[in-house]
C-alpha cells in the first residue's frame, strides 16, 4: 500500500508563534514578532511546529497553502529567526567531541546493556507502543531520504557518488514498490494506522518534532553540509542493530508481515550504508573539504543528543503507563489483510 499523494492539513497551532505562522500562511494575518520567536522555548512544541511549518513547504506543503509561500522572503526571515534560534541553542547543549573519528566511536559499538527505545519494544513493548512509534516516526519515514537529497548538488566525486548510491537505494533502486516510504506506509497499514502523508502531525510530541526539524536545518543549507553528512551517518550506523530489535518487536507483537519486512530491509541495507557512508561518503569529503570535520562531528553529535531527547520522552511515558502522543490512538483497529 502506498501512502495517498495529497497535501497535508495544516495542524493544530501550539502557540502564538505556529498560530502566527498558520495565519500568514492562510493569508489571514502577520507573521510573528521578532520578541515572540525570541521568547519561545527552543525545544518545546510552538517554536517547534511553526520551524516545521515553514520547512514542509520545501516539502509537500500543505492543503490551501500557495505553492509560491516557499520561496516568500518575510516568511523566510521568520524561518531564519527561528532556525538562528534552534541552531544557537543546539550550538550551546550538544555535548561535542573534537573530531569525527571521536564523535563516531561510541556509536559504532553496541552497549551491553541497552536501555533505548528498540530495546524496550523488543524486551517488553506491547502492541499499542509499537502503534505509537509508528504514528510518531511517520512524520519522517514518510519522506524517508528525502531530507538527506538537499546535499548531492553540495558534493563532487566520490563523496557524492556514495551518497547517490545510498540514497538510490532508499529510493527503492528504481522500484517503486521497495520505496523505503512505501515499505513505511505499508508497516502503518498493518499497525492499522493511516498512511496519508502528514497524518500524524497534530499528534506528535515536540521531542519529534525536533528530529525532524533538525535534518531539515541541515539539509537546507549548504553552509550546514558537513553536519549533514554528519547526521546521515549517524542514523545509518545505528539503524541496523536498532532495526534488529525493533523487527524483533514486529514479530513479538503481531505487528503483521509488513511491519516486519520494513525493519528486516533496514537490518541488511543499512549495514552496506554504513560503510560507504563511512568510508565514502564522509571519507570523499574530509579529502575534498578537510575543513568540514568539526561539522560532521557536531552533525553526529547533534543527531544522538536529539534522538535521546525523543528516546528519553518515550521512555518516561510509557513506563508511566501514559500516550506519548498528544493525541492518543484508539485501541481498537483492524489490521490490513
Amino acid at each position: 500500500m502506498e501512502h495517498r499523494l495529497e497535501e497535508p492539513q495544516l495542524p493544530a497551532p501550539r502557540g502564538p508563534l505556529s498560530s502566527a505562522v498558520e495565519e500568514y500562511l492562510r493569508g489571514t494575518g502577520p507573521l510573528p514578532a521578532p520578541g515572540q520567536v525570541a521568547a519561545a522555548p527552543v525545544y518545546g512544541d510552538d517554536l517547534q511546529l511553526a520551524l516545521y511549518l515553514c520547512y514542509e513547504l520545501h516539502y509537500r506543503g500543505f492543503a490551501g497553502v500557495a505553492p509560491d509561500l516557499e520561496w516568500d522572503p518575510e516568511l523566510l526571515r521568520t524561518r531564519a529567526a527561528l532556525e538562528a534560534r534552534f541552531l544557537t541553542a543546539l550550538r550551546a547543549d550538544v555535548p561535542r567531541h573534537d573530531g569525527v573519528d571521536d564523535a563516531l566511536a561510541p556509536i559504532l559499538v553496541e552497549p551491553v546493556d541497552g536501555t533505548g527505545v528498540s530495546h524496550f519494544l523488543q524486551d517488553e513493548g506491547e502492541l499499542w507502543h509499537v502503534r505509537e512509534y509508528a504514528a510518531q516516526r511517520s512524520l519522517y519515514h514518510l519522506k524517508e531520504a528525502d531530507p538527506h537529497a538537499w546535499v548531492l548538488p553540495r558534493l563532487q566525486g566520490r563523496a557524492k557518488a556514495a551518497m547517490a548510491a545510498v540514497e538510490f537505494d532508499e529510493y527503492g533502486g528504481g522500484r517503486p514498490d521497495r520505496v523505503h516510504a512505501r515499505l513505511f506506509a505499508d508497516l502503518m497499514a498493518d499497525l492499522g494506522l493511516d498512511t496519508t502523508y502528514g497524518r500524524y502531525l497534530d499528534a506528535a510530541c515536540a521531542e519529534l518534532l525536533v528530529t525532524v526539524n533538525l535534518m531539515s536545518l541541515f539539509g537546507l543549507h549548504r553552509s550546514l553540509r558537513g553536519a549533514l553528512v554528519g547526521h546521515f551517518a549517524a542514523v545509518e550506523i545505528t539503524s541496523s542493530p536498532g532495526s534488529r530489535r525493533l523487527a524483533e518487536a514486529m514479530r513479538r507483537t503481531g505487528a503483521g508481515p509488513a511491519a516486519e519486512h520494513f525493519y528486516d530491509e533496514h537490518v541488511e541495507a543499512d549495514a552496506v550504508h554504513e560503510q560507504v557512508v563511512r568510508h565514502d561518503v564522509i571519507g570523499g569529503l574530509l579529502e575534498d573539504e578537510p575543513h568540514l570535520a568539526p561539522d560532521i562531528a557536531f552533525g553526529v553529535d547533534a543527531t544522538v543528543f536529539v534522538e535521546d531527547r525523543l528516546g528519553d520522552r518515550l521512555l518516561c511515558d510509557w513506563r508511566a503507563g501514559r500516550s506519548s502522543l498528544r493525541t492518543p490512538l484508539p485501541q481498537e483497529f483492524t489490521h490490513a489483510s
